[in-house]
């Protein structure tokens, strides 16, 4: 019998077993493990193992092991996301992958970028520097905030493109909204008007089954600390082959460690200079720590999750959701709409007086309340949260 034939999705007490390997501080309803997601416990074991081999025997570490360890990791993350290890880079998290995108893609005056109005804020930052670097401009396309068909988003997403677009950079899961994009729909009709697609994705990795080699996307970025639940630092690039050889490292070092020297675009990745990157080694330990108790029982059992809180806070607001309730649109985070008001002090005050932490977010003048699910979490912990936004939104103390 298998894991997820074992744990029933709506029984708490069939994941205490599992939500016991998190060590969550016992005074916090953690509900936002879609910002920062702590490790569980065989990762943070790893964590401190592959920390305490770097300091007590440096040398050995970095010129006898590091490689070893990079390729090792670099692997084990192909695998699980669908690609090849040599289309795949290491680095510490999805904006420092944009980063190394934005500093390499060719862009000229008058060029456009192209992003929507749904993308996470650093990632504007990002391109706006690009753009002021380059002579190019940002566009931004204006989706809506509710998306009930894929329509909703591609048509005014390709309504934007013009014949000065170079490339086009979209959330697979927006940061904001927690509004999964149809990202194959994108990247194919982009490919006809032969435009580039990066996509940032560390919301979808461990979330969506991923095959990278099959979304048709030039650049992927994402991070490995969030739903996968690797040591905080970790993350990719995803290069597809016709691309690489622009792409180059934002900091210039030996590449690899000498006396080896790079050939390839991937080695120049390796060796970036001395630093922590033990986190990176962490990732093939969440994999497998995810695996064992099923990928699919995962996100069968947090989308749930996710579903428990959606129906009981719309019941709160007597609100709707923004996407429709199914997982074409939404997985482990779900967003509802909070009462008509000024909600700007809402979540510190869930905190101080709750020590429940969940995202407030803004998004186009309207305050939205944000609930992220991983598999420490249960439905007490929701009722908990629904329990103080009563008492907070009838006190006026949002």
């Amino acid at each position: 019998m298998t894991a997820m034939q074992r744990r029933r999705i709506d029984h708490d007490a069939d994941w205490l077993d599992v939500a016991n390997q998190w060590n969550v501080r016992d005074d916090t309803i953690y509900l936002n493990h879609g910002s920062f997601g702590p490790p569980p416990n065989p990762v943070a074991e790893a964590k401190r193992d592959w920390l305490q081999r770097m300091e007590c025997q440096p040398m050995d570490f970095f010129c006898r092991h590091f490689e070893q360890a990079v390729v090792d990791a670099r692997g084990a993350l192909a695998r699980f996301v669908g690609t090849n290890r040599k289309d795949l880079v290491l680095c510490d998290n999805a904006t420092a992958a944009m980063n190394i995108v934005a500093r390499s893609f060719p862009l000229s005056c008058g060029d456009q970028v192209l992003l929507t109005n749904h993308e996470y804020g650093a990632v504007h930052r990002i391109w706006q520097r690009a753009c002021e670097q380059t002579g190019a401009q940002l566009r931004v396309a204006n989706l809506p905030v509710r998306c009930h068909t894929s329509a909703d988003v591609l048509h005014p997403l390709l309504a934007a493109v013009s014949a000065s677009t170079r490339l086009i950079v979209v959330s697979h899961i927006t940061s904001p909204t927690a509004i999964i994009f149809p990202i194959v729909d994108i990247c194919r009709e982009a490919a006809d008007r032969d435009i580039p697609v990066c996509v940032d994705g560390p919301h979808a990795v461990a979330t969506l089954d991923l095959a990278l080699d099959r979304l048709g996307c030039a650049f992927y970025t994402a991070s490995c600390h969030k739903w996968l639940s690797a040591s905080l630092g970790s993350g990719f690039l995803y290069v597809h082959p016709a691309w690489q050889d622009r792409i180059q490292p934002m900091q210039q070092s030996w590449g690899r460690l000498q006396p080896e020297i790079p050939h390839t675009w991937d080695e120049e990745f390796t060796w970036p200079g001395t630093r922590d990157a033990t986190s990176l080694f962490t990732i093939p330990d969440a994999i497998v720590f995810l695996e064992n108790i099923g990928c699919e029982a995962f996100r069968q059992r947090t989308h749930w999750l996710a579903q428990y809180a959606r129906r009981a806070l719309e019941q709160l607001f007597n609100t709707m959701a923004i996407v429709p309730d199914s997982t074409t649109w939404y997985q482990t985070m779900t967003l509802i709409p909070l009462p008509v008001g000024n909600h700007a002090g809402l979540q510190q005050q869930l905190w101080k007086r709750f020590h429940i932490e969940v995202p407030i977010i803004q998004f186009e003048d309207n305050w939205y309340i944000r609930v992220s699910c991983h598999l420490y979490n249960s439905t007490s912990h929701i009722d908990l949260l629904v329990k103080a936004l009563a008492v907070l939104c009838r006190s006026g103390g949002g």
